[in-house]
């Protein structure tokens, strides 16, 4: 036995019925302050932001799979991505929104650009055109669900008429939301039994997609294995991926996640905690992965077991009925209508919040004659143009679903109405991250990607002949070849998605950024600018009002007539007693102003709600222009005192500089007085003996043999030490004046050593024993080899000269290190203190100095000879005795290594 179409009706009935006892449970107990816990929960927060998923998810996907395999993650990868990075925008919007009390992604556009009507009408007929197809989506998800039941149920019979269907279920779907969407007036408050009956319907769609998938694969399939098998078997199964659609369409759905009117409501609007996000982040990916997670099995066993020709948008429908499931049928049906449901609820709510706020109530205001300060009450106005407004849309969604003939896939028709909204994105990022950007810039923006996603999109789904000539199509518009709806500027093979995303997003893109960077924002543009780009750095926003205005009278009777008697008398009575008075009417103070504004916007949007107060206190309010030149002057007075304190303290470093300047003169002319007196010291010394034994050599005729040869030496022993001597000074003039010559040589490191073992032990007193530690592979060395003996030599000479120990010894270690090669020379003596180690290596400096017969130039020598070769000589602190690292990096080394064996 079939299900019947009226058993349908009914159960629809009853589900709406339960849908309302939830709403209104959870308004009652929002307005007594019970279940706050789980009215304003992240989870439900989270489960709302599921508006996201309508039909297009839970029938569309598997159709889209059907006909494009894996295409159909796109439609879930983007949201995901926006969620993941949340603090980057999300966070931002919620702040902003918050803090501006924005009703509609109208009234934040608006408000970010100098509160701007003109603006918000704009964007509000942009979102109307562009959320029309989605809301035909709806219909057209329900009208096609209807068809599956009433084929069943006629057996072969009288054919499903889909026209009256869907006239009545826009019908339905306008009467309910009518009743259910415009209760209340303040928009700014949250809707919590929206928000509760949207969770609910979250979770029906999410049980009916699991359970209708589990069905299939256990059911159907015969299994998981069986499932996999099927699928690999399938043309769905293979990863056939192209880049340019998938990058398009992850960027249309990631933006329309954002511009969407409906996720604006449910994203920043009903937000009561910004720190949802951080719970949302991760648990709504979880979300549209459970609901994606049978959408292939679905697909492919639908594709195998369904008649050929089958819609694969209504396999989540016709697998079930195939096999007589009927409840399961009916669960899945209740899903698709809960997904069709909440989506006309939210979106025909934020568009109707945006039209009465933004067109009828700056129409009505303009007029009535008395204006803001005449008495009566708003509110039915408001309401009224509301609910006029949600039947409108729908009928504009009826409209559009008769003229593109209600047989276009879901996923396409998703498809361009996210390319719609999409168009937002420029100016809404610009606004929130640039001060920069203007009015002016964003409505050429807004202009022109709505032009060009009209033509390139829009237009074209109704088909050749319909909306566009098949000349328009093939010779473009006018006739002129450049202006092809799907190739555009003469680009042809282009995907018509991507060829649309492409030129509009781009040229909306370009407009907005030229036009804002040739253009000059309004003064209330900038100081708006400076809210919402710097909103995380500021509590709350800062008006305009400034001066003394009208009587609280004029203000309480507009306040009256938009709010309500009792709220506007509880609101002004909150009011004056925080200024400390007593009675109903608070001064018209500043903050009184600001407070007052921020309430009507969550009314009448912001930008009703500031032109309505300027009605009021625009007379004797100080002027923004006026406000924003006393700003200017003090912002220069800030700058110019930035710029003393900043001048100040150059002149601080600059004497610190110069102090240190000095002392450092100062030392080097120490250095020099005591380099010229240790200098002539050192060659006064071997001069003196020479001259003193020469002389005596030469006057003395009756000296012996052995005296003269006695004395023959020590004049060529000061002679050798005197040149060697000259020779160290030469050289290190030569080193530090950089005009030394490297000649490079390839040696291995054993032999450098045996080397300038050999030279130093053969000369020496035979007492120092020099061990050189082994290696499994020496490295060979590509550097001046006669320097780095010349380096080698020195240490080992100062380890002859300075080792204290009764059997001076040396121990050589050569290592390979990340950076390079290192060497360590390390005897067993007592080392060297610590108040010398810093200044050991100072030319004449010896150590406990007057012990050695050198001059105290070698270590100076080995320092500069090192930092020619690119290395580094340093002593090596906490060794036993007196320790040297000598360094070279990887370019010293020939990149080969020999055998020691």
């Amino acid at each position: 036995m079939t299900v019947g179409i009226n058993q349908l009706v009914f159960v629809c009935l009853a589900y709406v019925v339960i849908l309302f006892a939830v709403a209104f449970l959870a308004e009652r107990a929002s307005a007594q302050g019970r279940f706050g816990a789980i009215l304003r929960s992240p989870v439900i927060y989270t489960l709302s932001l599921s508006i996201y998923c309508t039909a297009w998810t839970f029938y569309g996907a598997v159709g889209y799979a059907a006909r494009s395999g894996l295409e159909y993650v796109t439609i879930y990868l983007g949201p995901s991505l926006v969620m993941i990075g949340w603090w980057w925008i999300l966070r931002r919007l919620v702040s902003i929104g918050r803090s501006q009390r924005v009703t509609s992604i109208a009234d934040l556009i608006s408000s970010r650009y100098g509160k701007s009507n003109a603006l918000a009408i704009v964007v509000t007929l942009m979102a109307v055109i562009g959320v029309t197809p989605y809301i035909a989506l709806q219909l057209q998800s329900v009208v096609l669900s209807l068809s599956i039941f009433a084929k069943a149920e006629a057996a072969g019979g009288q054919a499903f008429n889909a026209t009256p269907a869907a006239f009545w279920v826009a019908t339905g779907l306008a009467l309910f939301t009518v009743l259910f969407g415009t209760r209340n007036l303040n928009v700014n408050e949250r809707h919590h039994g929206i928000v509760i009956a949207v969770a609910v319907e979250a979770v029906v769609k999410l049980v009916a997609l699991l359970a209708v998938g589990i069905f299939v694969v256990w059911g159907l399939a015969g299994g998981l294995g069986e499932t996999l098998a099927r699928i690999d078997a399938s043309d769905i199964g293979e990863w056939e991926v192209q880049g340019s659609r998938w990058t398009a369409l992850t960027f249309l759905s990631a933006a329309a996640f954002l511009c969407l009117p409906r996720m604006f409501q449910v994203m920043v609007v009903e937000n009561d905690d910004e720190r949802y996000l951080q719970f949302a982040s991760w648990a709504f990916p979880a979300y549209v992965m459970l609901m994606s997670l049978f959408v292939v099995p679905i697909a492919v066993v639908g594709l195998d077991l369904l008649p050929a020709g089958s819609n694969p948008d209504l396999f989540v429908l016709s697998l079930p009925l195939s096999q007589n499931q009927n409840g399961l049928a009916t669960l899945s049906f209740l899903g698709g209508f809960s997904s069709a449901t909440s989506m006309v609820i939210v979106a025909t709510l934020a568009l109707s919040t945006m039209v009465s706020n933004h067109i009828v109530m700056p129409v009505w205001l303009a007029l009535r004659q008395g204006g803001a300060t005449q008495s009566g009450d708003v509110r039915g106005v408001i309401i009224l143009a509301r609910r006029m407004c949600i039947l409108l849309i729908i009928a504009l969604g009826f409209f559009y679903y008769r003229a593109s003939g209600g047989s276009g896939a879901l996923a396409a028709i998703g498809t361009i109405s996210f390319g719609g909204v999409a168009q937002f994105l420029p100016a809404l990022l610009g606004g929130i991250f640039w001060r920069g950007a203007t009015r002016a810039g964003a409505f050429c923006g807004l202009g022109t990607g709505f032009a060009l996603w009209i033509f390139t999109m829009l237009l074209p789904s109704f088909g050749v002949d319909v909306a566009l000539s098949k000349e328009t199509f093939e010779q473009g518009l006018l006739g002129i070849s450049w202006l092809r709806p799907q190739a555009l500027f003469g680009i042809d093979g282009l995907d018509p998605t991507v060829h649309a995303v492409v030129w509009s997003m781009s040229l909306n893109t370009l407009a907005f950024t030229v036009v804002s960077v040739f253009s000059f924002p309004e003064p209330i543009e900038r100081l708006q600018g400076a809210q919402f780009v710097n909103v995380l750095d500021h509590s709350g926003p800062s008006r305009v009002w400034t001066a003394s205005v009208a009587g609280s009278e004029d203000l309480m009777i507009m306040s009256q007539r938009i709010m309500g008697a009792t709220e506007a008398q509880i609101f002004f009575r909150k009011q004056t007693k925080a200024q400390g008075l007593s009675g109903h009417l608070p001064e018209p103070t500043p903050a009184f102003i600001d407070a007052l504004e921020r309430e009507l916007a969550a009314s009448v949007g912001a930008a009703t709600a500031h032109a309505m107060v300027s009605q009021i206190v625009g007379g004797s309010a100080i002027s923004v222009q006026d406000l924003l030149a006393v700003a200017d002057e003090s912002a220069q007075m800030l700058e110019y005192s930035s710029q003393l304190e900043q001048k100040s303290r150059q002149l601080t470093e600059t004497a610190a500089q110069l102090r240190a300047a000095n002392e450092k003169l100062t030392q080097l002319s120490l250095q020099k007085d005591g380099f010229l007196s240790q200098i002539s010291h050192e060659l006064r010394t071997p001069m003196t003996s020479i001259r003193s034994f020469s002389e005596i050599l030469r006057d003395t005729g009756s000296l012996s043999e052995e005296d003269k040869t006695r004395y023959a030496s020590i004049i060529h022993a000061e002679t050798i030490r005197l040149t060697r001597l000259l020779d160290d000074l030469l050289d290190l003039s030569v080193l530090e004046n950089g005009q030394v010559s490297l000649h490079l040589g390839q040696e291995p490191l054993h032999s450098v050593l045996a080397r300038a073992v050999t030279t130093v032990v053969s000369g020496g007193d035979g007492r120092l024993h020099v061990h050189i530690a082994p290696q499994e592979e020496d490295v060979v060395l590509n550097t001046d080899l006669d320097r780095l003996v010349q380096v080698f030599i020195n240490l080992i000479s100062n380890a002859q000269k300075y080792c204290q120990a009764d059997a001076p010894a040396l121990t050589i270690t050569p290592q390979l290190t990340p950076t390079g090669l290192a060497i360590d020379f390390v005897d067993n003596g007592k080392g060297i203190a610590g108040d010398e180690q810093a200044v050991v290596f100072e030319k004449f400096y010896r150590v406990g100095g007057s012990q050695g017969d050198g001059a105290g130039l070698g270590l100076a020598i080995c320092q500069e000879i090192m930092e020619r070769l690119g290395g580094q000589v340093r002593y090596l602190d906490g060794s036993r005795g007196g320790a040297f690292r000598v360094t070279l990096p990887h370019a010293a080394m020939a990149g080969q290594t020999v055998a020691t064996s």
